[in-house]
């Protein structure tokens, strides 16, 4: 059967609803008026079938995430979904391939996504490299942490979000993988940001400026199942660390639990101990480079290594950078040349792993996803890309 694959238009809306709704769970609502696939910053790319039913579609983003401390162009992937009648028969790779191809030329050098199920997506060269985790913590602990008292509490305002954002954005730059929150995709207004919480807490040091914030929601209930969930608590000092979560300690006697998104090398976790916190979900992400030249000179790289690694890269899915490069690292750049010796052949989903620096080159090499090179080139493999584990605190 031969397939039709094009970017959605008015006339497919309500099919994509009722593809996508039926998919994901939410069949029972009904399209929201002026509900658009094709909102700023979204692409959305559907398969149809000879009588012109849509029966598969995905939706790239257009998104950038931090490495190395620069932004990186990214597309998101998000929405895919199949007929259940004609699932497992190559339409979702069908519709990625022709995604991922319009992702390049938008000028998209990455992609990533969260994952219902891996399989599918490791076929096409995406590898899993993080999780957005909530962690369960006794609100009764956080009780027991002391305030600053020269660190102030308030409602935040309109006026406050861009020192928010920046505040994000510094800890975003110094991580890896974390989302720049600007651009089309993110187009929520402050007033609009503020009301989709419940709370939405800033810190103010005594100078007044904004040095930390927290943004929250109470759940229903008032015995044991009370719950707080705090999507962000970000302090740029430890006293506006501990004053914020000293606040959600405040709630201790109605939420019994607060439910507070965590890294593995977060501030929070200088106080508190790690057995009183469990993790209550976690949702995996995984990455795929898209244009590998283009996707190494757009990352940070450390500053102070000077190397060259010959790589031979194949891709049956993203052809056009297949093959092999010369990796050059310089004074925080690099570049990938054509040609080298091919030295070390890596598969996309251990460039992925790699580049994310969620593995090593000898965990990658005992995956299968390198081969060849030795310990000069697992060196200076490991040195590029070691740092902060990749996480993302924004779900897609």
């Amino acid at each position: 059967m031969t397939y039709e694959v094009r970017p959605l238009g008015p006339e497919d809306h309500q099919l994509a609803w009722d593809l996508g709704s039926l998919a994901f769970g939410y069949h029972g609502q009904a399209k929201p008026e002026g509900w658009n696939p094709d909102s700023p910053g979204r692409r959305s790319l559907g398969v149809f079938d000879p009588a012109g039913q849509l029966v598969a579609k995905a939706v790239d983003r257009e998104q950038s995430q931090w490495f190395g401390g620069r932004r990186v162009p990214a597309s998101g992937v998000a929405g895919v979904a199949a007929t259940a009648e004609l699932r497992g028969r190559g339409l979702g790779r069908l519709v990625l391939t022709r995604l991922l191809q319009g992702a390049r030329e938008r000028g998209a050098v990455i992609s990533t996504l969260f994952d219902t199920t891996p399989a599918p997506y490791r076929a096409l060269g995406w590898e899993e490299v993080g999780a957005l985790v909530y962690h369960a913590v006794p609100t009764r602990v956080l009780a027991e942490i002391r305030l600053d008292p020269k660190t102030a509490l308030r409602p935040a305002t309109v006026a406050d979000i861009s020192a928010v954002h920046e505040i994000y954005r510094e800890v975003a730059r110094a991580g890896t993988g974390m989302m720049e929150r600007s651009g089309p995709a993110f187009g929520a207004t402050p007033t609009e940001l503020l009301a989709d919480y419940h709370g939405f807490t800033v810190a103010v040091d005594d100078t007044g400026a904004v040095v930390g914030y927290a943004r929250w929601n109470r759940g229903p209930g008032y015995d044991a199942t009370g719950k707080l969930t705090v999507d962000d608590l970000i302090g740029l000092t430890p006293e506006a660390t501990r004053t914020l979560l000293a606040m959600l300690g405040g709630w201790a006697s109605v939420a019994p639990t607060t439910l507070i998104r965590l890294v593995a090398a977060d501030p929070v976790w200088s106080l508190l101990a790690r057995g009183d916190a469990r993790p209550e979900s976690a949702q995996p992400w995984m990455l795929r480079v898209v244009d590998a030249p283009g996707a190494v000179a757009a990352r940070g790289w450390p500053r102070h290594l000077t190397a060259e690694v010959d790589l031979e890269l194949t891709d049956d899915v993203c052809p056009w950078h297949q093959g092999r490069h010369r990796l050059v690292l310089s004074g925080g750049d690099a570049r990938l040349e054509p040609g080298g010796a091919g030295t070390v052949r890596l598969t996309p989903r251990g460039l992925a792993s790699w580049y994310a620096g969620a593995a090593t080159p000898e965990q990658l090499r005992r995956s299968g996803f390198l081969t060849g090179g030795d310990a000069g080139t697992d060196e200076a493999l490991r040195a590029a890309t070691a740092g902060p584990a990749p996480t993302l605190h924004d779900y897609f």
